[in-house]
């Protein structure tokens, strides 16, 4: 019986150990995916605001181009 007992014992020993590497496991490959998610996350927000500034600068040559022909009319009605 004790032999019985001594095995019993092993065994669950075992089997918790294997399941706190698993916990340990999992808990790596949840912080690893944050990481991802949050660089993913960086590199959209990145790539958006450069988007962002890009079509403003766009917007604002396309509006000075305006008022430079504005300014060219004008000067040639005054003269």
């Amino acid at each position: 019986m004790k032999k019985v007992a001594i095995v019993t014992v092993a065994v669950l020993a075992l089997g918790a150990a294997a399941c706190n590497k698993t916990t340990e496991t999992t808990a790596n490959e949840t912080a690893v995916e944050n990481t991802a998610s949050t660089d993913v996350n960086v590199a959209t927000n990145d790539v958006t605001a450069n988007a962002d500034a890009a079509l403003n600068a766009a917007d604002n040559a396309v509006e000075n181009a305006g008022n430079a022909v504005d300014n060219a009319q004008a000067a040639v009605e005054n003269k």
